[in-house]
């Protein structure tokens, strides 16, 4: 039973690692190999409750792909551009969403790449076993991970789990590594979206200020203020300023 459960994250791990890397694999060529489980007649309870919390396991592949990757910022940043504007479903989610999804593609590619070369590839010709591939492919990733990782939100989980600062990344555990990345890119998304939101704040006071010394009073500051904001935001190309921000934000981190 102890084995069974020892060998679930490095299973999982080997699940993201196929998942993670599609764009990898479909400039290469191969095709996935078919995998069946079939406890049969004579499978121990032990190995049935593995394989019940492994499926269970799979179901949380979303979520660990969008928060051990760019995702986080990089949505967190562009609804923060979206309030800023003021508009409410402009862009819709959907299109955030994509285009957050292809730019988490973009930024994690060299990643992808690594975890192709040293994981996935390898397992797809039969050289190592699922297991293996998952244990190589959080290489790459707790790498991208720890670079963008704050010293001090690392250093805060490793002291709630009781464990002294290691001296490098082989030292750190995963299970404090993921949550202190995730808040790092949140803090840091918050950063960016401050830095977002003062032009269009000074826009709105600016409009509000001359209405007010027109005495025009009943007209709302927003119905001025939001075309203006939008000319703003046009003529500046902020959408390629905002992009280029973030990408930018991972190359130095």
């Amino acid at each position: 039973m102890t084995r069974t459960w020892r060998l679930i994250p490095a299973s999982l791990a080997g699940l993201v690692v196929l998942t993670l890397s599609v764009p990898a694999l479909a400039a290469s060529g191969p095709s996935l190999p078919s995998v069946s489980i079939n406890p049969g007649q004579g499978a121990s309870p032990s190995q049935t409750i593995g394989i019940l919390a492994l499926l269970t396991l799979i179901a949380f592949i979303p979520a660990i792909l969008l928060t051990m990757t760019s995702f986080t910022r990089v949505i967190t940043v562009l609804s923060f551009v979206r309030s800023a504007l003021g508009l409410q479903q402009t862009p819709p989610n959907l299109v955030l969403i994509g285009l957050a999804l292809f730019l988490t593609f973009f930024i994690m590619s060299p990643t992808f790449t690594a975890i192709n070369h040293q994981a996935l590839h390898p397992y797809l010709l039969g050289h190592i076993s699922l297991v293996q591939a998952g244990s190589r492919a959080l290489g790459p990733e707790r790498r991208f991970m720890y670079h963008q990782t704050r010293p001090s939100d690392l250093a805060l989980f490793l002291k709630l789990d009781h464990i002294k600062p290691p001296h490098s990344l082989a030292g750190v555990p995963t299970v404090a590594l993921i949550p202190a990345f995730i808040i790092s890119e949140l803090k840091t998304a918050f950063e960016i979206g401050v830095y977002i939101y003062i032009p269009f704040v000074v826009v709105d006071m600016v409009v509000a200020t001359i209405l007010m010394s027109m005495g025009m009073m009943m007209v709302p500051p927003t119905l001025i203020s939001l075309p203006l904001k939008l000319l703003l935001f046009v003529l500046a190309n902020g959408w390629s300023l905002v992009v280029q921000g973030l990408v930018m934000s991972f190359h130095g981190g």
